[in-house]
């Protein structure tokens, strides 16, 4: 088992890439933190683990875009379990906007959760990791962040803004045993990808356009990032620190 003795807090883990990662991680053997705002989705996805694969894990509410809602996630989970030795921030959402027609106040909503996020977690676990010896950081960024795309100009800068994070964090903490890196998958399917479908116009002409801009024509499934999120979170990737590991079906390279 890649991640046996180990303890990992997930954001966003309640659906989508986050219950996959989740699921695999415990899989995995690992004592998991499923962090999400819904707690009683949360609750329901630890109540699974335990009795799928026996897991160790505990459902924390947490707000990442309030600081002293991560603050309050971390410490509990060292309360319960002792250390933390993985964080995935992967909570996030996007808008579908351009600059003109994105508003202030989703622009600050959106950089709240997909950003700030992501520094809370990070400013708040890098000490625990620090006093304990080491650990692992991986964030949930995007091709949003590599490469521009219509409509999402918002989600893209956020996403930028996550691959900057990183590489200076991991340049930042290399040195103390604490390797961050990050993903960046392409459209995958999610219940806020779903959601989307459900308000457009021709919810399947929307599926083959988004389909059809990955090389692959198909959307990627949650799972499939989760391995990748795997890679990065265990002993495979000893040798990887600032890596951005693009998951998105060739949109990249296309």
């Amino acid at each position: 088992m890649k991640l046996q003795h180990k303890v990992a807090v997930i954001t966003g883990a309640a659906s989508g890439i986050g219950a996959a990662t989740a699921q695999l991680f415990a899989a995995e053997g690992a004592s998991v933190v499923v962090a999400d705002k819904d707690l009683v989705a949360a609750q329901t996805l630890v109540q699974s683990l335990v009795m799928t694969v026996g897991a160790s894990a505990l459902a924390v509410q947490v707000d990442v875009a309030d600081s002293i809602s991560v603050q309050q996630m971390l410490q509990r989970t060292q309360d319960h379990f002792g250390r933390v030795d993985v964080l995935v921030n992967n909570a996030g959402f996007g808008l579908a906007s351009t600059v003109e027609n994105t508003s202030e106040d989703d622009w600050t909503r959106l950089m709240r959760v997909n950003v700030d996020g992501v520094f809370y977690g990070c400013k708040y676990v890098i000490p625990m990791m620090r006093q304990q010896g080491g650990g692992v950081i991986v964030n949930t960024a995007s091709v949003a962040g590599l490469v521009g795309l219509r409509e999402r100009a918002a989600y893209c800068a956020s996403k930028g803004a996550v691959i900057a994070l990183t590489r200076a964090m991991a340049l930042d903490h290399a040195a103390e045993n604490i390797r961050v890196n990050c993903v960046a998958p392409g459209t995958v399917q999610s219940p806020y990808f779903t959601d989307m479908l459900a308000k457009a116009e021709d919810p399947q002409a929307l599926l083959q356009q988004l389909s059809a801009r990955q090389p692959v024509m198909r959307l990627g499934q949650p799972e499939e990032i989760a391995k990748a999120i795997l890679f990065l979170a265990s002993a495979d990737s000893s040798f990887s620190v600032g890596s951005v590991l693009v998951t998105d079906g060739g949109l990249s390279a296309a």
